[in-house]
């Protein structure tokens, strides 16, 4: 306003030199209480704007006299609010390193500073008092949160964790409903109340929270589904020890949806085709595992496709197999199959070229187990015995660990589903809770004669780079044959030298199966 002020005033002024310096000066009078000026116009003009540019400056210059003390109490205001805003961000960082006095001693003067921030004052005064340990002082901060409408979602997850510190879930679970109930995309109220129902082993609860979480958009498809398909095998697991046909039936429906929702969920598909053939759907149970070895190939779905048939004879097993592995035949468990349905049908020279195709891997003790039968097969027990001893000191497979030492498949506690759950639902990948516990499993390494035999030496490691596994329904030890068209465990006699080891027959042991009495 003054820069324009002054600008006019000498635009104003330049145009009237202009005038006088043209010879055009004019005349001007002022007659006034008896006083009579005279003087040319173009003075007359300039003395009017002098006038009126002082009486501008006078008049300002008044305004801001009367002025100065609202502009002083906004200055104080600001600095004020400058100071307010300072101390909270250095109270939330204060709360972030953990120092909980400092906090609190920093909403203690935000309080008074940031009176225009009430809402981010409590919030910082309650974290403070979580920070210090004080759960008192912080439940107190978060019930006073509740009074405000916008304020209230924040103040329930402080009272729920504040609730859970102090080792009260019960009321922690009542905070995290009423949450879930006020806003529809608090993800974290979900969360809480998902992890309760899965501690609980609630499955039908929990299910019922995936859809809801589906629906409100708190989670992609795509961990709806994988949910729901660990939830569904979990719901089966639980009903397939029951001897009522309803509930078997129920136990397989869950199993089959689990399985056609994900078919790389190996649990679900395993425990689908179980039931199925208890049924006697074979054929079914079949084509699901085929689906599923296309997807992801995992040894508890072959070990359940080896187990449809017990009325067939090694080869035909073994070509059946072979088949299997076909639908995937890069897969490495594809590959590995090939060496067991080799040996299956008592071919131990095929086993030995399709073990020399595998890729070069870190030794296990399955992949030791393997190469052993193989060298064993081949007539070469001393190399077999060695890789029995290389096998006793290295890792177990995850994969190989989701066998029990009966033989059956994915026999999870209810924690272990819980968490198997959680973790498929988030990443598409499959814990291995029996590895993480060192659990016994399904016999990895094969019983051979003590006695020693001479053979040809151990040079078959650095042939085939150490990638083999074994199988514990057959090790394929000598000709394959067995009574009932069972592949017999062999049991061979110590040797000496000149005729090949004899084997005992026997039935084995059906793997992916329901538990049976230890042989």
């Amino acid at each position: 306003m003054i820069r324009a002020t002054l600008v006019f005033f000498v635009v104003a002024a330049i145009a009237v030199a202009v005038v006088a310096l043209t010879g055009e000066p004019g005349a001007a009078s002022l007659d006034w209480m008896g006083w009579r000026v005279e003087m040319t116009a173009a003075a007359a003009a300039l003395l009017t704007l002098f006038t009126a540019l002082v009486a501008t400056i006078l008049w300002r210059g008044l305004l801001w006299v009367v002025g100065a003390p609202q502009r002083a109490a906004r200055a104080r205001a600001d600095a004020k609010r400058k100071q307010g805003v300072e101390a909270l961000s250095r109270g939330f960082l204060a709360v972030a390193a953990g120092d909980g006095s400092e906090a609190r001693r920093l909403a203690q003067k935000a309080s008074e500073l940031a009176e225009d921030a009430p809402a981010l004052v409590r919030v910082l005064a309650a974290q403070a008092a979580e920070a210090a340990g004080d759960h008192v002082a912080a439940r107190q901060a978060y019930n006073a949160m509740l009074g405000f409408p916008e304020m209230r979602l924040a103040g329930l997850r402080g009272l729920m964790q504040t609730a859970l510190a102090e080792g009260d879930r019960a009321l922690a679970l009542r905070h995290a409903e009423t949450a879930y109930g006020l806003a529809k995309t608090a993800r974290w109220a979900w969360r809480a109340l998902l992890e309760a129902r899965l501690e609980a082993g609630d499955w039908k609860a929990a299910l019922a929270l995936v859809q809801g979480a589906l629906e409100r958009k708190i989670v992609p498809p795509l961990v709806a589904e994988r949910a729901r398909a660990a939830l569904l095998a979990a719901s089966a697991a639980g009903l397939e020890e029951s001897d009522d046909p309803k509930v078997l039936a129920q136990a397989l429906d869950f199993a089959t949806q689990a399985a056609k929702l994900k078919p790389d969920f190996a649990p679900g598909v395993v425990m689908a085709a179980r039931l199925q053939a208890a049924e006697g759907k074979a054929a079914k149970a079949g084509a699901l595992i085929e689906h599923a070895w296309k997807q992801a190939p995992h040894p508890a779905l072959w070990l359940a496709y080896r187990d449809l048939k017990t009325s067939e004879t090694p080869k035909l097993r073994a070509t059946r197999l072979a088949a299997l592995a076909n639908l995937k035949p890069e897969a490495r468990e594809s590959r590995l199959l090939k060496v067991e349905s080799a040996l299956i049908g008592g071919d131990p020279i095929a086993a030995r070229a399709a073990a020399r195709l595998l890729p070069e891997e870190a030794l296990t003790a399955r992949i030791a187990g393997l190469m052993a039968r193989v060298a064993y097969a081949c007539g070469e027990a001393d190399e077999a015995r060695a890789w029995v001893a290389r096998g006793a000191a290295v890792p177990q497979e995850p994969d190989w660990s989701d066998l029990d030492p009966e033989g059956r498949a994915f026999a999870y506690a209810r924690d272990d589903w819980a968490r198997l759950t959680v973790s498929y639902a988030e990443t598409g990948e499959l814990i291995h809770p029996r590895f993480e516990r060192r659990e016994r499993t399904m016999s990895e390494l094969p019983e051979l004669p003590s006695a020693y035999a001479e053979s040809t030496p151990f040079v078959r490691a650095a042939e085939t780079g150490g990638a083999l596994m074994p199988i514990p329904d057959d090790p394929g030890i000598g000709p394959a044959g067995g009574a009932g068209g069972f592949d017999p465990a062999p049991s061979p006699e110590p040797e000496t030298s000149g005729p090949a080891p004899r084997r005992k027959t026997g039935s084995r042991r059906r793997l992916a199966s329901g538990p049976r009495a230890a042989k």
